[in-house]
This record gives C-alpha cells, structure tokens and sequence, in this order.
C-alpha cells in the first residue's frame, strides 16, 4: 500500500476506553455530513462492539487524532468468518478530510488483515471488505488509491407515514404471537440463518453470536420483533428497534418455502402499523441494491423510497476458494 504521510501535528493511535464518546461522536458527525446520522451507533451499541471477545482493543481499532489531541478518526478492523472474510469500518471527522488520517487507518487497517491472514485456511481467498457512502468522495478516492475496488451497492431506505396504515393481510396457516425471548430466540435464529443463506455476503453464524448482536442488542424490544408462525415452524419474522429516534427494521426474513405469498409484506405492513401506534411515523431499513429475493421491489412497493446509498469496496489478500463455502 502506498504510505501516506499524516499532516503534521496529527496521529494515531490504539483506541482506549477512554476514547468510546469521542469516537462515537465522530461516527455521527460523518454519518450526518453524508445524510445518514440514522445509521450512527448509540453509545451503548459502540460498547457493545468493544465488549465482544473477538474484539482486541490494542490491535483491532485506531483513533487519529489532531494536533491537540483531538480525536477525529476512527477505524475497526474485524474476522467476519474463517480469518478470510476481512471488514473495516472507518471514519473521519468531515472538518479534517484531506490531512492523511483516512490514508494512516486504512494502512492500518490492511497490515492487522494481513497480521490475520495466516491464520485462514491455505485454500481459502483473504479479503477486506469496507462499506462507505456513495458520496463520501475523498474515501472512496483513498480506498481506490489503495488498491481496494468497488463492488456491490446498497441503500438505506425510508418511508413516512402521514395515516395509519392498513392492516397486513396474512397468508393462510400464519399466526402471529407475543415474541418469548427464553422460547422463541433459537427457533429464530435458525430462520434468520436459512433465510439468509442466500443473502450476499452471508457466512455462517452462530447462536451465540446471534445473542449477543440480536437478541442481546442494547436496543431489543421483545414487542418490536413480528415472529410470523406456522404452527411450530418460524415462517418469517420483522425485527424492528427505535434507532436515533425513527422506527428501524433491523431484519425482515421469510425463509425459502413460505415466499411468494405475501409474507414479506405482511410482515413490514404490520411493523408500520406498530411504529405508528406508537407515535413514530418515520421508518427506514438497509438492504443489498442487488438482493435476490426481490425486497427491494417489495419495499418500493410498500411505499419506501431510497434516502442514502452506499457502495461497498474490497481488496482481496490472496486467491483462492471463497470463505463461505466453508460450511458448504
């Protein structure tokens, strides 16, 4: 990779502890210039990064910081399966584009990859992945310049609800009930799985995982998640959150043999129609510009529009058999 040198008086550093406020609050100064302060973390979501027990705070995230100290960038570096599946996620301070602190975390970013790499299997292809705005110019220029190429896009979609809307129609056999956390979280999460098994990108998680980042996440609602039923089988399921105050669908799956019946939909009508009730008439999601199982046509159709998109780039490591084809 290129070395590009930082402007002087400005540096970087391991994060501590110490840095949690600040950095979120680089995340949301950047999310907000781009337009997309919606998709910032909480505080309590970034310590929850932090906290999990693949994450080394002295080898796995930098702040760049300005002359007096401030800290004005940030980036995170994780094995998103098998040592192989790479993601950064990086930010800087829009007030201090252009002074080498973008440059500095992505060399970073690439070397601890690197550092990560003996550790995949020999056969498998190393990649990093990191996803930016579309319109975050000077990142994509810094990510291009270091080798890294565009290639998928996704938006972050919103609707807002003047009325109450109509009621879902459900398919035929389906029921919805009251979401039971110790009854209900595993049966879930395996829909959640099979569901997105086809999803791009999607490697193989775990439950464990599934609890800490799903069930466990600092903003879990068990009223906000629409578990659609058939029977004893999890059909489908709507996994909604409040989030910087607009109603957020954080997943909305219906696994392979209920589709095509109107579920999805269902589903995301009834989840509009709950936000509603409760005063929040703002809703939005992400999802794949190019997801194969149609949702972003079901969301155009349920009267969402595109609000922000993002481009995710990549620089492959080394060749080879693709990571998720490890469990296949």
């Amino acid at each position: 990779m290129k070395n590009n040198s930082l402007a002087a008086g400005f540096g970087v550093r391991p994060i501590t502890w110490s840095d949690l406020e600040a950095v979120q609050q680089v995340i949301y100064t950047a999310c907000k210039a781009d337009g997309n302060e919606s998709l910032a973390p909480t505080l309590e979501e970034l310590a929850m990064d932090w906290r999990s027990p693949d994450f080394n705070p002295a080898t796995d995230a930098w702040v760049g910081t300005s002359p007096g100290g401030k800290v004005i960038g940030y980036e995170i570096f994780e094995n998103r399966f098998a040592h192989a599946s790479l993601q950064g996620d990086g930010y800087v301070d829009p007030e201090f584009l252009g002074l080498g602190v973008g440059s500095r975390l992505l060399e970073l970013l690439e070397a601890r990859a690197r550092q990560e790499m003996p550790l995949a299997a020999p056969d498998l292809r190393v990649f990093i992945r990191n996803t930016l705005g579309k319109t975050e110019n000077n990142a994509r220029a810094i990510h291009e310049e270091a080798g890294f190429k565009p290639i998928r896009f996704s938006w972050q979609m919103e609707i807002s609800l003047e009325a109450d809307p109509p009621a879902a129609v459900w398919p035929q056999n389906i029921e919805l009930r009251p979401f039971e956390l110790a009854r209900h979280d595993h049966p879930v999460y395996l829909a959640d799985e099979e569901a997105f098994l086809d999803h791009w990108g999607h490697t193989p998680g775990t439950f464990e995982t599934w609890q800490t980042y799903i069930s466990g996440h600092p903003d879990f609602d068990p009223a906000l998640w629409f578990i659609a039923w058939d029977g004893d089988r999890a059909a489908g399921y709507a996994l909604c959150r409040l989030r910087h105050g607009i109603g957020w669908v954080g997943k909305l799956g219906v696994r392979p043999a209920w589709r095509k019946q109107g579920l999805g939909m269902a589903l995301l009508k009834h989840s509009f129609r709950q936000f509603y009730a409760q005063g929040y008439t703002t809703i939005g999601l992400s999802v794949d510009a190019s997801n194969p199982t149609g949702a972003t046509r079901l969301y155009e159709r349920a009267g969402m529009h595109v609000t922000s998109q993002f481009v995710t780039y990549e620089k492959e490591l080394r060749p080879g058999r693709e990571p998720d084809e490890e469990n296949n």
